[in-house]
């Protein structure tokens, strides 16, 4: 779990020092945000797993940290168009 929240935090670091830097940020904010959506809901699957049947309960509060968890992945660009971008990025940066 540690893991995943310090490269995802580094991740964003990155991209935003690329930025600050005037320099072209996509390709790190991409993978910053696939990165740290994923590890949002990892993390927030593994709380409701140590929760038990309590996690599904909808008086729980780790319930509603799944839920705002997994939104992550769908807004302001899902995982899957991420992807693509770090993806187009990684293809031009081995053309010929």
């Amino acid at each position: 779990m540690a893991m995943d929240v310090e490269s995802s935090r580094n991740l964003t670091w990155k991209s935003a020092w690329m930025k600050d830097s005037g320099k072209r940020n996509s390709y790190y904010a991409s993978i910053a945000k696939c990165m740290a959506s994923r590890a949002a809901v990892s993390n927030a699957n593994l709380a409701v797993q140590v929760f038990g049947g309590m996690g599904f309960n909808t008086e729980s509060p780790v319930e509603k940290l799944y839920r705002d968890a997994k939104i992550y992945e769908i807004y302001e660009g899902t995982s899957q168009i991420q992807r693509l971008i770090v993806s187009r990025f990684v293809e031009d940066a081995y053309k010929p």
